[in-house]
Formats: structure tokens, C-alpha cells, sequence
């Protein structure tokens, strides 16, 4: 089973990021927590790691209908889409929510993550002209 949507895209990382942030929120997401794993494995392990950002994006509105079809979704929010480096190529990639949501086998959300899921790869499709 697929579980993300991935895109390389052809802009450089810290752009990227910027540009994945912007066209998140043309959809209606948020940034609720923002890790950048290479700082945070430099500063706690004292290791290199290529560029790698995990942003934790919600949609209010999916968010409190998702909440009210079941509180445990919970366990899945928010979203999360990274933008990492991989030999010198940078990807954006989203989790694929009907993936995510079938774990709780709830048919309310399941309609919920097909809308979610068609914003995220429209975000994602737009970085690249």
C-alpha cells in the first residue's frame, strides 16, 4: 500500500520549504510544528544528515470534522509533509491521508482524508511550474 505522495522538485531546499509552506496555505493548511531534523540530529546525536524538514499541517475546518467523526484521529494529526535532500535532489512528500484514515476503518473519514489527500498533492503539483 502507498502511504505518501512524492515529488522532486526543481528548486533549492530552503526554497522549497518557503514554497511548500505557501502553497499549503493556499489550500487552507496551517503550520502547527515545525522539526528540522538536520539541526535537531546535529545538536542531540552530534551527527551530519542531508536537509530535511518535517512540517505538521492541519486544515481547521477537515480537522473538527475529522475530530467529531471520531476523537482518536487525533493520533494522526496533524499531517505531516517533509521536504528533504537526497543525493543532491530535493522531494516533497505528504502522507497520504485515505491511507492513514483506513487504519480506523470509519467511513466518515474516509470521505474527509479523499478531500484532504486531492489538497495535498494539488500543494505539491504546484511547486514545479
Amino acid at each position: 500500500m502507498e502511504y505518501s505522495y512524492t515529488k522532486q522538485v526543481d528548486l533549492p531546499f530552503g526554497e522549497a520549504v518557503e514554497r511548500t509552506r505557501a502553497e499549503l496555505a493556499n489550500e487552507g493548511f496551517g503550520i502547527l510544528t515545525e522539526i528540522d531534523v538536520k539541526a535537531t540530529l546535529k545538536q542531540k546525536l552530534g551527527v551530519s544528515f542531508d536537509n530535511y524538514v518535517i512540517l505538521g499541517a492541519c486544515n481547521p475546518p477537515f480537522a473538527y470534522k475529522a475530530l467529531q467523526a471520531t476523537k482518536v484521529v487525533g493520533l494522526f494529526m496533524p499531517c505531516n509533509v517533509i521536504v528533504y535532500e537526497d543525493q543532491g535532489k530535493i522531494f516533497v512528500s505528504a502522507i497520504l491521508p485515505t491511507a492513514a484514515m483506513s487504519m480506523l476503518d470509519n467511513p466518515l473519514l474516509a470521505d474527509i482524508a479523499v478531500q484532504v489527500e486531492e489538497k495535498f498533492k494539488r500543494a505539491i503539483d504546484n511547486l514545479n511550474p
